[in-house]
């Protein structure tokens, strides 16, 4: 096992658990990705202060921000969580030694090299910050996100659906976490049947969540009228129908909201999440790793990568970036 002064992380993108990973001894070295970027080996090594133990690609839904990951002398790790919207995450991920997938049900596309071991089912996280908070109820029903005609048309045409049943029923934009403590119950819209962040960030405020009954481990990890209650995804009906259950009940309703809350602290917080990779890990031989997947970088290039970094090359536009992405293909 490597020793407590080799486990610096560049932290690249997004920053999740990254402070779960620090109370563990890890030492995180942010690297923020602001638009589109494209690092290197050396990138990394410069912005970090020092040659890593670990790179963690923390998912920013952007064009692949590390190129020729493939042959970097660490431990490499994607935490990939918009599988739903980016179709080629999974060719993307070859490269790395470690990938964490956020939608359970995407977990085989992620097979061709990564072993079982290494590819891990890891669900949305709840954030520290997002805590109860005892505010006065102002709505019944709360939905916070964009609902327009034309970015959202199937969300503009259900949410209209439900007002017509619901005249509580509160839209707007904003912090969810200073809204969720005002409804009485949240709703939560999942139109790709992902699994998403506003159920952990919902639960986590101690709100009562009304939730799509959707795949992708929501029932692995909840129990409805438990933890949650979920409804018919697009059934304005049963959605109607649950909701009133709900508001014609406060004992009911605020048991399930603070079973939620409960499951969220012992289950899902960020040090959690730490404590998963990290065991990983410990588990695994991770110079082997490394040298296993340096010894077949050409393969990997040559059956998932080149053709991931000459799109995006082609794509990107940006003379700089296509560089870089050209460059890799070649290597």
């Amino acid at each position: 096992m490597n020793t407590q002064k080799d486990k610096t992380i560049a932290w690249v993108g997004n920053i999740f658990f990254r402070k779960g990973m620090d109370r563990l001894g890890y030492k995180t070295v942010h690297i923020p990705l602001e638009g589109q970027q494209v690092l290197t080996w050396q990138d990394i090594v410069d912005k970090t202060g020092t040659e890593p133990f670990a790179v963690i690609y923390a998912d920013k839904s952007i064009a692949p921000p590390i190129a020729g990951v493939e042959n970097f002398p660490c431990l490499t790790i994607f935490h990939c969580i918009d599988t739903h919207i980016h179709s080629w995450y999974p060719l993307y991920a070859q490269g790395f030694d470690i990938c964490l997938v956020s939608l359970k049900d995407h977990l085989e596309r992620f097979s061709p090299r990564l072993k079982e071991s290494r590819i891990l089912w890891f669900p949305p996280i709840a954030m520290d910050h997002d805590q109860p908070a005892d505010m006065e109820k102002e709505w019944d029903l709360l939905f916070v996100g964009t609902v327009d005609a034309e970015l959202t048309p199937e969300r503009k045409i259900f949410l209209d659906k439900v007002a017509e049943k619901i005249p509580g029923l509160h839209v707007t934009k904003g912090r969810f976490r200073e809204l969720f403590p005002r409804a009485k119950v949240v709703l939560n819209i999942a139109e790709r049947g992902d699994l998403n962040f506003r159920v952990f960030e919902a639960l986590a405020c101690g709100s009562c969540l009304l939730t799509p009954k959707i795949d992708n481990g929501l029932f692995d990890l909840f129990e409805d009228e438990v933890h949650l209650v979920t409804y018919e995804p697009n059934n304005a009906a049963d959605l109607i129908e649950k909701f009133n259950m709900l508001l014609d009940d406060d004992e009911l309703r605020e048991r399930i909201a603070r079973q939620g809350n409960e499951l969220i602290e012992r289950e899902h917080r960020i040090i959690n999440r730490a404590e998963t990779l990290h065991n990983v890990i410990n588990e695994m031989n991770v110079e082997a790793a490394i040298k296993n997947r340096i010894e077949a970088a050409p393969q990997l290039r040559r059956n998932f990568l080149k053709s991931l970094y000459l799109h995006w090359a082609e794509e990107v536009g940006v003379p700089e970036l296509q560089m870089v992405y050209l460059q890799a293909a070649k290597n």
